[in-house]
């Protein structure tokens, strides 16, 4: 299956701001700039999440291509809101595995789309 190639910089994008997102919440702990740094991190992801539901629905409509896409878009979208609230309640329980979830998520996406670029 080959993936648009909007759909695979939104997910290239998405994956690359989730790994940055635990290397701010490092600096939250060292840096007195951490906190700016970690929530600016946070809107990245929510912005790539949001733009890549986006894609993938655009590529959905308009295209006729499958909706799984857009399920996979959602379900990220879903849990990056959970992850923000959770982070914003201090909830470091859940919201560090959550993080983890989601980085693993992006890259079972990733690595679909690079296997499919290649095929």
């Amino acid at each position: 299956m080959r993936s648009p190639v909007f759909l695979r910089i939104a997910i290239i994008l998405q994956t690359l701001t989730l790994f940055a997102a635990p290397i701010t919440a490092g600096l939250l702990l060292t840096v007195p700039s951490g906190r700016t740094l970690h929530s600016a991190s946070a809107y990245s992801v929510f912005t790539v999440t949001l733009l890549h539901l986006i894609i993938a629905i655009l590529m959905w409509r308009p295209g006729g291509g499958s909706p799984r896409p857009i399920l996979y878009a959602a379900v990220l979208f879903g849990l990056t809101l959970a992850q923000i609230a959770l982070g914003i309640a201090g909830v470091k329980t859940l919201h560090v595995p959550l993080g983890t979830l989601l980085f693993g998520l992006s890259l079972v996406q990733l690595s679909q789309v690079v296997v499919g670029r290649r095929t």
